[in-house]
């Protein structure tokens, strides 16, 4: 596990290059790409999504493509599609900018469903489909889109089967006076983003997602992530509970976030740790919730306490894990 925990530092070195802070938020997103996930950063203009995509993008290595979502984008703007050289007299392939490592989905929600929707195959199956014919997509391959607040004018809420596609969701959150004098003291004038050396390639996250799978996972910390999950399904303040997609997502998470730690084994902490931004866009609240300004992540946290936490240190000294 030594490999993915000094991947995730050099990562991070780099990134906060030009990332004022938010520690936390950038070992989410290297959880989420270590994972094979994609990542949804909600927050609103200005708050450093952009650049954080970017940066990050360049330390990675790998190919990156930026696609800004206005509300008259189609979907073969995404996916491409097959035009008529007439230079030659055929059809000619034309692939969209999906077609690459990182796509960055500036204001994805800018976008009206239909388009939104075009993202659905590439998301979940690692193609795309261009007039019948299907196309892989690059290994790996990652989603990293931005979304202003859906209250703001001229924005589309994404649709729920695509919320769920999304690995996590954050929030980068407005940086602390010192952070905002540092940004001012260094990226007043310009963004560098020559300064960013890339510190990993395509190889080696295939290669850091094939050591993951060795972390274990004891049935009992199995159990909890479920019980975790079932509880979002009988909660009396949850329309809609988490999928079975959510399980998946914090078995794997906590994996990879056992690893950048340097553990062969998962404990309770990894997957408290990664439980709110994994499932908070996942779950639906019920209108008397939302009456009583209860938030997604209140309902999440109140789960986190009830919900009984195995004795994982016994089966460590037993070597049950």
């Amino acid at each position: 596990m030594d490999s993915v925990k000094s991947c995730a530092v050099r990562l991070r070195q780099e990134t906060q290059k030009i990332i004022v802070g938010k520690e936390h938020q950038i070992d989410l997103i290297l959880m989420a790409i270590f994972s094979g996930g994609h990542v949804l950063l909600s927050d609103l203009p200005g708050s450093g999504k952009t650049t954080l995509v970017r940066t990050l993008s360049r330390a990675l290595g790998c190919d990156f493509r930026r696609l800004q979502f206005t509300p008259d984008l189609l979907p073969s703007d995404i996916v491409g599609m097959t035009i008529y050289n007439q230079k030659s007299g055929d059809f000619e392939m034309k692939r969209g900018p999906v077609h690459t490592h990182i796509l960055l989905a500036d204001e994805i929600n800018r976008a009206i469903p239909r388009t939104q929707a075009a993202l659905l195959e590439a998301m979940e199956e690692g193609q795309t489909t261009i007039d019948g014919t299907t196309l892989p997509l690059p290994d790996p391959f990652f989603v990293l889109a931005t979304q202003n607040p859906v209250e703001h004018e001229s924005t589309f809420m994404l649709p729920a089967a695509q919320m769920d596609r999304f690995f996590l969701r954050l929030s980068m959150g407005y940086p602390t006076a010192d952070e905002e004098a540092q940004i001012l003291a260094h990226l007043g004038d310009r963004t560098p983003y020559e300064e960013v050396q890339a510190v990993a390639s395509p190889q080696t996250l295939r290669t850091l997602r094939g050591a993951i799978t060795a972390v274990t996972v004891s049935e009992s910390i199995s159990r909890y992530i479920v019980a975790l999950v079932q509880a979002t399904r009988s909660h009396p303040q949850l329309r809609l509970g988490a999928s079975p997609r959510a399980s998946r997502s914090l078995y794997q998470g906590a994996k990879t976030w056992a690893a950048m730690q340097g553990r062969s084994f998962v404990t309770p902490e990894d997957i408290q740790t990664i439980f709110l931004p994994v499932m908070n866009h996942r779950i639906t609240l019920t209108s008397d919730a939302r009456l009583k300004k209860r938030t997604p992540e209140d309902v999440l946290s109140e789960i986190l306490e009830t919900t009984e936490v195995p004795p994982y240190q016994k089966e460590l000294l037993l070597g049950h894990v």
